[in-house]
């Protein structure tokens, strides 16, 4: 069994990357500008909540009557490079080590570069894998739900795609392109896509509150042999 892990909103909760960023900003603009850091995490996590986040940073400058173009890139630029505090789901944690030395455990994870190695570090996960995949090393166009990144670990287990097991939480890229291929898809919904009714093919096979259930999935599907659909 060869066993790879989405990131965001499966091993950890995204919304403390958010947060962490915001509020790296908001320091930001109270070193550049003298505009209280609290006031400014507040006011940008308002906005977030009742407008999404594309227009935070241009909510968030306009209101001080500073806002330009050349601002909101600096406020992104802090935002994705910024060393977040982040933590585990416990219950991840718990995967993770039951299963290290057992299995070969892999991340693979879509989105920027820097920023998702910010957050790998921030979790302290590379020891616990054989390999961190960021997709967009390899170019946006191997994001999911590209199978280039799932190709590259099948080579280098040897292993059939039926060996090999993906847990995310995301049904609009995580697991359409591997349900065929005979790689069991896990969907564990503890994150922002929780609540989201997947297109017809897109759904995981399994899905699970979190991921204190996943070992039970993994030892009724392991135990006995699974349909080769693919090699």
């Amino acid at each position: 069994m060869i066993l790879i892990f989405d990131l965001d909103d499966t091993l950890y909760d995204e919304r403390s990357f958010v947060t962490s960023g915001l509020g790296a900003v908001a320091r930001h603009g109270e070193d550049a500008h003298g505009w209280n850091a609290g006031e400014s995490l507040a006011f940008m996590l308002n906005v977030l909540e009742n407008e999404g986040r594309g227009r935070v940073f241009d909510r968030w400058l306009d209101s001080h009557g500073r806002l330009s173009g050349a601002r909101v890139a600096q406020c992104v630029k802090v935002y994705r490079h910024h060393r977040p505090n982040l933590e585990l789901f416990p219950a991840a944690r718990g995967v993770i080590d039951r299963y290290r030395g057992q299995a070969p455990l892999y991340l693979v994870t879509d989105g920027h570069k820097i920023v998702q190695k910010n957050k790998v570090d921030a979790l302290g996960l590379l020891p616990d894998f054989q390999r961190v995949l960021i997709t967009h090393r390899f170019g946006v166009r191997h994001a999911k739900p590209s199978i280039h990144c799932f190709e590259r670990i099948r080579q280098a287990e040897r292993c059939r795609w039926t060996d090999m097991v993906y847990v995310g939480d995301n049904p609009a890229k995580d697991f359409v392109s591997l349900n065929g291929l005979g790689v069991l898809t896990v969907r564990v919904r503890t994150g922002g896509h929780r609540h989201v009714v997947a297109l017809p093919g897109y759904d995981a096979q399994i899905s699970i509150a979190d991921l204190d259930s996943l070992p039970e999935v993994l030892s009724a599907n392991f135990q006995r042999p699974r349909n080769n659909l693919s090699v």
